[in-house]
């Protein structure tokens, strides 16, 4: 079965723009395809008059860091984020979410821009970008912009960027500084794919003491049709003891404030929710513990 006619490989984002443009709406945009190849494959897309590889442009493959920040191209695969040493140390949930995700031969091509593109909520990197505040530099109707990451899902599956005519180009955030840290813990059901239960990435910073929480980000998914921060679970912790008392006061928010679902292909609500009260305890201390540390080294990582 024949899924394209034409196939290319720019080198530059002008030039993925220019054939998108060419093709008017008929083409796509193609990173890892571990998604869209295989909907190409089950039927659910018509065969494309030609994909755009966006993987042979340097800019979106690329992991640019300074003392404070990194800029994270689109096209960067989860292995890469996964061997990358200032991620590892400074933004540790992103490291540990794109470390499970899938196989090895899936953490190899498939990217976090894809991960983004796609727009499903329980997407793992996407789960701690949402904790890591990234904002998102695309180019949409031919305009470059930068949206904050919750700005990129209008639904499951809805993407703010049209892969047809727009491009997402990397992702920017803070890496953390002294006092903060981050983790990543899920609880996933093997179905063939390693498919998430329920994700938690956790990002605090700690007062001076080293003793209280200071400011927290923190993201559940899948908890709704589209991504979205904790802030009831926030608010129990800001201001709060890093201890386990703490802990059961963020798991009481969440319990609280988070409405679960059934879902037949990963849970019963109820399990979900007991998963919660897991998830939190699992990661709530070891954020906090890497932010008064100042070390960190991923757990959980696929080989």
């Amino acid at each position: 079965m024949k899924l394209w006619e034409r196939y290319y490989t720019p080198t530059s984002i002008d030039e993925a723009l220019t054939l998108l443009a060419q093709y008017d709406g008929a083409a796509r945009i193609v990173a890892g395809g571990t998604d869209l190849l295989v909907e190409m494959r089950d039927g659910h897309h018509d065969p494309y008059p030609a994909l755009v590889d966006v993987t042979t442009i340097r800019e979106l493959c690329s992991i640019d860091a300074t003392e404070e920040a990194v800029l994270l191209g689109a096209g960067v695969t989860h292995t890469q984020i996964v061997k990358s040493e200032v991620l590892a140390a400074r933004a540790t949930c992103l490291v540990e979410s794109c470390g499970v995700v899938g196989g090895p031969q899936v953490r190899n091509v498939g990217t976090l821009g894809g991960n983004v593109a796609h727009a499903l909520p329980a997407g793992d990197g996407t789960t701690s970008l949402v904790a890591l505040d990234a904002e998102v530099d695309i180019i949409k109707d031919g305009k470059a912009q930068r949206v904050p990451i919750l700005d990129m899902f209008l639904g499951p599956g809805q993407s703010l960027i049209d892969s047809r005519r727009d491009l997402l180009v990397r992702f920017h955030f803070k890496l953390v500084a002294a006092r903060e840290g981050s983790a990543f813990k899920r609880i996933m059901r093997p179905q063939g794919v390693a498919l998430p239960v329920l994700g938690c990435a956790v990002w605090v910073r700690l007062d001076e003491s080293g003793e209280n929480y200071q400011d927290a980000r923190i993201c559940l998914a899948p908890v709704g049709p589209v991504p979205q921060r904790a802030s009831a679970v926030e608010q129990a912790i800001i201001g709060h003891p890093t201890n386990e008392s703490t802990v059961e006061q963020a798991i009481e928010a969440a319990l609280t404030a988070i409405q679960l679902r059934t879902s037949k292909y990963r849970a019963t609500a109820d399990y979900r929710r007991e998963m919660i009260a897991v998830l939190l305890r699992r990661s709530l201390p070891l954020a906090a513990n890497r932010a008064r540390s100042g070390k960190a080294v991923p757990e959980g990582i696929g080989i």
